[in-house]
C-alpha cells in the first residue's frame, strides 16, 4: 500500500461528511454568461454538468450545476488514470524494455536470436527504437543469423478491430494497447514539394518491410483546403500505400500520421524495415515468442512517468493512457489486463476519494469509451485531492494551458490562466482542471456537455472558465 493514498483517505474521512453534503446540495444557478453561450449554441441547460470551487476550501462550491449526474466524460477520464499512476508509481517511475542477444557474436554475426520483451512502454517511438537497434550494432552485430523474437506477454488485451469504436481504423488513436507498442503502430507520411519537378516527394517513417509506398504525387495550383482528401490515398492493401490524387502546391510540406492497415504485423514490418535501413541483415523472421529468464544483455529505459503523463494530458493521447492503465494492473496486481487495471483504479479511488468515488465507472483509462460514467462532483473531488497531493506539480503541469499549448493552444479564454484537461467525443465536450482568478484565488473548474450538438459547446465552456477567473469583478457586483 502506498502512503500518499492512505494519507488522502484519512484526510477524506474527516472532511467528507459535511463537505460532500454541501457539494451535492448547493443551489445551482448558471452564470448568465454560460447560460447565454449555451442558448446561442442551441444547447439546453440540462446538457451541462458543472462545478466551480475554490481549491483547498471547505466552503460549498460557487457553482454546482447537476453535480451528481453521471455522464460520459470522454478524455477527461485521463485525469483519473494519470493521477492514480503518479501516486501509485511515482513521477520518476520508468518502463524498461529488456533485450537479449541469444547466441554467440563473432565477426559481426549473431549466431542466434535477438529477443525483445515489452513491459508496456508508451514511448517506444521511432527515435528510441532506432537507439535500441543502434545499441545492438554497437555490441558488434551487423547480421542476425536467426530470428527477432518479440515477447508481448506482459499485457493480455482482448482482440478488436481498430474501427470498432468510431469507424475510423486509420486514426492512430484507435490503435490497440500492446506490451511491446512500437511507434503507436503508425507511420508518418511526409510530402515535400519539389517545384522544379512538379511533384511532392513522399517519404515514410518508419520504413515497413514489404510495404511499397508511391515515391511522389503531382503538385497542383489549387487551394490548400482538404489536402488529405486531395491526395486520394488508398490504404486498403497492407502491402501498398498509393495516391491517386495531388498535393496543392500552396500547402508546402505536410506530414500525415496514419495507423497501419494491418496492426498485427506492424512490429514485424517496422523492425525488419528499420534494421535493413540501418545496414543490418536478418536471415530469419520477426515473430512472437517468449523471452528467456536469464538476465538481459541490456535494457532500454523509458522517460520518467511525469514526462509520459505530460504527453498524455497535454495532447490527450488515448493509446498512451491505455498503456499506463494496463501498467497499473501489471504492477499492482501482477496482470496486465483491463479487469486488473479497473480493479486497481477502483481500489485507489475508494481510498483517495471516499464516497465521491461511488458510481464512477471507468472502462479503459483513456475515455475512448461509451461506457465510462463520472459526475462533475467526482471530478471536483479528484482535483481537490490532487491539489493537496505531493504529485500536484506534476499533474497540474501536465494539463494544457489555455491559449499556449496542447489541446487548448487555440483557446483565447483565460489566456495563460487556466490549466484544463479537455475531452470530446461525438456527443460530449468538456473541460476539467484549475483556473487562476484575478483575485489571486485558484478554482477547480469542471464542465461537461452531453448532447448531440456538443461540438458547439466550446464557447460555453470557455465562458465557464472566464466566469471563474473573473471572481474579483463578480464579487463587486
Amino acid at each position: 500500500m502506498h502512503l500518499p493514498v492512505l494519507r488522502h483517505g484519512v484526510r477524506l474521512l474527516a472532511w467528507s461528511t459535511l463537505a460532500l453534503v454541501q457539494l451535492c446540495n448547493a443551489a445551482g444557478v448558471l452564470p448568465p454568461e454560460v447560460a447565454g453561450a449555451l442558448e446561442r449554441a442551441k444547447l439546453p441547460p440540462q446538457a451541462l454538468v458543472a462545478v466551480v470551487q475554490e481549491v483547498g476550501a471547505d466552503a460549498p462550491p460557487r457553482l454546482a450545476w447537476q453535480p451528481d449526474l453521471p455522464v460520459n466524460p470522454a478524455s477527461l477520464t485521463k485525469l483519473f488514470t494519470t493521477f492514480a499512476g503518479l501516486e501509485l508509481l511515482g513521477p520518476a517511475w520508468t518502463w524498461t524494455t529488456p533485450v537479449w542477444l541469444q547466441g554467440r557474436v563473432q565477426d559481426g554475426v549473431l549466431d542466434g536470436n535477438l529477443v525483445i520483451k515489452g513491459s508496456g512502454d508508451p514511448k517506444l517511438v521511432l527515435e528510441r527504437l532506432w537507439l535500441m537497434l543502434r545499441r545492438v550494432q554497437q555490441l558488434g552485430v551487423r547480421e542476425i543469423r536467426g530470428d527477432i523474437v518479440l515477447d508481448r506477454s506482459a499485457f493480455v488485451v482482448p482482440d478488436r478491430d481498430p474501427g470498432d469504436f468510431d469507424g475510423e481504423p486509420l486514426r492512430p488513436y484507435n490503435a490497440t494497447a500492446d506490451a511491446l507498442l512500437l511507434n503507436f503502430k503508425s507511420v508518418v507520411l511526409t510530402f515535400t514539394p519539389d517545384a522544379a519537378r512538379g511533384v511532392a516527394v513522399v517519404s515514410v517513417d518508419p520504413p515497413l518491410a514489404g510495404v511499397r509506398v508511391d515515391a511522389s504525387v503531382p503538385l497542383r495550383a489549387v487551394p490548400c483546403d482538404d489536402w488529405r482528401g486531395a491526395l486520394k490515398a488508398d490504404f486498403a492493401d497492407p502491402a501498398r500505400i498509393a495516391f491517386a490524387g495531388v498535393l496543392p502546391i500552396a500547402c508546402g510540406e505536410r506530414t500525415w500520421p496514419v495507423a497501419y492497415a494491418d496492426p498485427k504485423r506492424y512490429a514485424e514490418r517496422a523492425l525488419a524495415g528499420l534494421w535493413k535501413e540501418m545496414g543490418g541483415m536478418l536471415t530469419g523472421s520477426v515473430h512472437d515468442g517468449i523471452a528467456p529468464t536469464t538476465p538481459p544483455t541490456f535494457a532500454l529505459t523509458s522517460p520518467p512517468l511525469a514526462d509520459v503523463v505530460r504527453d498524455i494530458n497535454k495532447y490527450s493521447n488515448n493509446l498512451m493512457a491505455q498503456q499506463l492503465f494496463l501498467t497499473l494492473g501489471l504492477t499492482q496486481r501482477g496482470a496486465g489486463t483491463p479487469d486488473a487495471a479497473r480493479d486497481v483504479l477502483q481500489a485507489w479511488m475508494s481510498l483517495a476519494l471516499g464516497p465521491a468515488a461511488n458510481g464512477v465507472v471507468i472502462d479503459n483509462g483513456s475515455g475512448l469509451s461509451r461506457d465510462t460514467r463520472i459526475s462533475a462532483a467526482a471530478f471536483a473531488r479528484l482535483l481537490q485531492v490532487a491539489w493537496a497531493s505531493p504529485v500536484m506539480p506534476e499533474l497540474m503541469s501536465s494539463l494544457p494551458v489555455a491559449g499556449l499549448d496542447g489541446t487548448l493552444k487555440r483557446s483565447r479564454a483565460t489566456l495563460g490562466h487556466a490549466h484544463l484537461k479537455t475531452g470530446s467525443l461525438r456527443d460530449v465536450n468538456g473541460v476539467a482542471g484549475y483556473v487562476l482568478a484575478g483575485s489571486g484565488r485558484r478554482y477547480v473548474v469542471v464542465g461537461i456537455v452531453s448532447h448531440p450538438n456538443a461540438g458547439a459547446a466550446r464557447p460555453a465552456l470557455d465562458a465557464l472558465a472566464a466566469w471563474a477567473a473573473d471572481d474579483a469583478q463578480r464579487q463587486k457586483r
